[in-house]
């Protein structure tokens, strides 16, 4: 990355920088002032205590939660593609399914994960499945509005050109469409770790959300925030990740 570049990310990062760190100040702040006992609401420096004082139980809770984010994403995106594409080229699935889809989002994930736990356990599976339900939304649809939105022109130029239709959707719709399957990767990423807290908390013997559930009784609150920590920054490096692989993949998309 170039000095300018260097310059450039600086300037667009460091506001939300130093609202964190005056809003962690001023909470630090008022909980020495205030005195509230660490059980209701722990200040940061209690936080951090307790995330050092756990550190070897939130790394191995951390290293499952991150399994499970990473593993039910891939099932997400693999899922998501299959269908967008599928309903892509068949305006008949697009009239029957689309809708169903769509009425599948009105019911709650909170409500299905204790299902899935009691029909595949309390394994790793059924953390996949919440966590690609919660994905699989805003993949499959930005995932065709993408490829509904390509200019009708180049279709049109391909098959001048004696173009197969798979030609067409390799050369120019698919790629046409990668601007807004990222666009529904980046918020995906950021639900997928929603997903995985719903899975621990209905069935599980590992994980940030199972450490979440078990410190809670034991009014913990301290190692609770320290959880939330943890998961937040699990989430927000996977997100640069995903800005970072859409900049490389997306060098010819400079909107």
């Amino acid at each position: 990355m170039t000095a300018p570049a260097n310059q450039r990310a600086t300037a667009k990062w460091w506001p939300a920088a130093l609202l964190v760190v005056v809003l962690v100040g001023l909470w630090e702040l008022v909980s020495g002032l205030v005195d509230v006992p660490e059980y209701l609401f722990p200040a940061p420096s209690a936080i951090v205590r307790a995330g050092v004082d756990n550190a070897e139980l939130l790394a191995s809770a951390s290293w499952v939660t991150t399994e499970e984010l990473l593993l039910g994403l891939l099932l997400a995106v693999v899922v998501a593609l299959l269908i967008a594409v599928a309903l892509h080229f068949s305006v008949l699935l697009r009239r029957t399914v689309l809708p169903l889809l769509i009425a599948s989002q009105t019911v709650p994930v909170v409500v299905l994960a204790p299902i899935l736990a009691i029909a595949f356990g309390y394994g790793i599976l059924p953390k996949l499945v919440v966590v690609a339900l919660i994905c699989f939304f805003p993949l499959a649809v930005g995932t065709l509005d993408g490829l509904r939105s390509v200019d009708p022109d180049l279709p049109r130029l391909m098959r001048t050109l004696d173009a197969s239709r798979w030609a067409i959707f390799r050369r120019v719709e698919f790629p046409s469409a990668l601007p807004q399957l990222f666009s529904g990767l980046r918020l995906a990423v950021t639900y997928a770790a929603i997903g995985a807290v719903f899975g621990e908390w209905s069935g599980s013997t590992d994980g940030l959300g199972f450490v979440m559930l078990q410190a809670t009784p034991q009014l913990r609150t301290a190692l609770v925030f320290a959880a939330i920590v943890v998961l937040t920054a699990e989430t927000v490096a996977l997100f640069l990740f995903v800005r970072l692989l859409e900049k490389i993949i997306l060098r010819w998309n400079r909107r």
